[in-house]
């Protein structure tokens, strides 16, 4: 109720603002479903180029920390139930240029509505192509779809592997690399536990065209890349396959 002398105007101004969603910080995009874009823009402003695809990985990997609510920590950690309700997955194309370097493209953020019976899930939807005013049409190459899990312990989804498969058809399932032929793939970055202003970066699972396993690549104790089995991925048919986790 208003009090006597108070504007009804001055409220109704102060009620719109309050309810102002924050826009997404640079670098970030917040589609709107209904008129979701063609194309993502690229490349991501002050994060490459890179010449190795394992540091552009590692990068790509602490960028999408950095974000808010990129993490939850760890499913035993305390407030965790309260951490995992808000937060979002970021997705992006990792591409090869002409110039043959790695570059990423712009973020998503995903903010959609979590069906009810899919609440322990997150996802997260980009446009299959990236505009990056550089180079011709077509000229790009895509090698990683790349994406967060906001909880540990984690794994690769079946939706993550059998994204690979969109990914062969409509991209082709090898990039030719200054690294030698790398076949595509879908990423997915962890964080072991929880910080307040940016999680840490502690490793990806990566499953690539034509694999027969998911593999986990973190840090040794000198900082360098190694990989692990993670699980076995079976293929009945060109389309259908079984997924066992380590």
């Amino acid at each position: 109720m208003l009090s006597r002398g108070q504007s009804p105007w001055l409220f109704l101004i102060i009620a719109v603002l309050g309810c102002t969603p924050t826009p997404p910080p640079p670098g970030v995009l917040r589609p709107d479903p209904k008129n979701f874009p063609k194309s993502l823009s690229g490349p991501m402003p002050n994060f490459g180029p890179f010449v190795s695809r394992l540091d552009a990985l590692s990068s790509a990997c602490s960028l999408i920390f950095s974000q808010q609510d990129a993490s939850a920590g760890r499913e035993d950690d305390m407030h965790f139930d309260l951490r995992w309700r808000n937060t979002k997955e970021y997705c992006a194309w990792l591409y090869y240029t002409p110039d043959d370097k790695y570059e990423l493209s712009m973020l998503v953020e995903s903010t959609g509505p979590v069906p009810p019976r899919k609440q322990h899930e997150r996802r997260c939807r980009a446009p299959a192509f990236v505009d990056d005013a550089r180079y011709p049409p077509r000229s790009l190459r895509y090698l990683y779809f790349v994406h967060n899990h906001p909880a540990t312990p984690t794994n690769l989804s079946e939706e993550d592997i059998g994204a690979v498969i969109k990914i062969a058809r409509l991209h082709g399932p090898f990039v030719d690399t200054k690294e030698g032929r790398i076949p595509v793939g879908v990423i997915a970055f962890f964080a072991n536990s929880y910080r307040s202003s940016a999680a840490m970066c502690d490793g990806f699972y990566e499953y690539s065209w034509g694999n027969s396993w998911v593999m986990r690549w973190t840090r040794d104790d000198e900082g360098r890349w190694q990989q692990e089995k993670a699980g076995t991925v079976t293929w009945l048919n060109e389309q259908e396959f079984n997924f066992e986790p380590e």
